[in-house]
């Protein structure tokens, strides 16, 4: 955690969550409100990301705000959902509050630059990630994810 308090966006999947542009690798684009003057910025926002497709990677794009020439790039990550997307669909009812379901490590093949743990919070199935930003000197984006289910959307069983 950042001394200055979580850098935490909450991703709520079904859904999910991401920094500044963000771009799903379903073609989806969703942006968080721009912070000024800070090279630190916490957003400490809720985005809403469908997820058609779980096999494929999200991806957290991060911009630096410019006002008359073009936002300049300040790195991307990607992560798998898959792991999140199994914990949901498992049948977890009456598991106690803070159980671990899955732990995804870090690795070449993945962002996270620490273990991320998949557990049960308030009877919902939330995911906190920390990803190591890439094409950019350091930087690092917190995320949380958290599933919702969408009336009408079909649900986990239609993907």
């Amino acid at each position: 955690m950042h001394p200055q308090g979580p850098r935490k966006s909450r991703a709520e999947l079904g859904q999910i969550l991401k920094k500044k542009h963000s771009k799903g690798s379903f073609g989806q684009k969703l942006k968080t409100r721009v912070i000024k003057r800070n090279t630190n910025p916490i957003w400490n926002e809720e985005l809403t990301l469908s997820v058609e497709d779980p096999a494929l990677p999200v991806r957290v794009e991060v911009y630096d705000k410019d006002t008359f020439s073009l936002d300049d790039p300040m790195g991307n990550a990607e992560f798998d959902i898959r792991p999140f997307v199994e914990a949901v669909r498992m049948n977890l009812q009456g598991i106690p509050n803070g159980t671990v379901i899955t732990k995804v490590a870090p690795s070449r093949q993945n962002c996270l630059a620490d273990e991320s743990a998949v557990y049960w919070s308030d009877g919902k199935v939330i995911q906190d990630l920390v990803l190591r930003l890439k094409d950019v000197e350091r930087g690092e984006v917190e995320l949380q994810l958290q599933w919702v289910s969408i009336p009408g959307a079909g649900g986990l069983l239609s993907i």
